[in-house]
């Protein structure tokens, strides 16, 4: 996984990581931790980019660079991990600046996710796997979500 160059270690075996699929119930009363998690994603993102912009300034003394760049190793490591609490939980990830947070889900006997920002309070909108966030519809003009 990259962030703006910085590669980032996937320390989960996708061999072991089983598929799961949310209701919408279970992904609303998944929210409170998701939500924690995608907040301190969205501001660790922060804290990894304003070190890389430090970084960026030019000339700076080799004992302050090097203090830099091992806050920014540290930051996107603790980004790492709370990226994989999110995978454990079974939801995935889409946009590190909107802490934007898919959960797998079937409706109609198909794989679509229930889409959920950083912000919004309840999950309300469903897309095509394909579709991305721009395909977002309402839950309610949905058909049936399997369980």
């Amino acid at each position: 996984m990259s962030l703006n160059g910085f590669e980032m270690t996937d320390t989960h075996d996708a061999a072991t990581t089983s598929a799961k699929y949310f209701t919408v119930a279970e992904a609303n009363s998944a929210l409170p931790l998701v939500n924690r998690i995608a907040k301190d994603i969205v501001e660790q993102r922060r804290q990894v980019m304003a070190y890389h912009a430090q970084l960026q300034e030019g000339d700076l003394p080799d004992p302050e660079r090097d203090r830099l760049e091992f806050a920014r190793s540290e930051a996107t490591d603790k980004l790492d991990n709370l990226t994989n609490e999110l995978t454990d939980i079974g939801c995935e990830l889409k946009d590190w600046e909107s802490g934007l947070v898919d959960f797998p889900a079937r409706l109609d006997r198909r794989d679509v996710s229930l889409c959920w920002k950083l912000g919004e309070e309840h999950i309300t909108q469903w897309h095509e796997v394909y579709a991305g966030f721009a395909g977002r519809e309402p839950i309610t003009a949905a058909g049936s979500f399997d369980t």
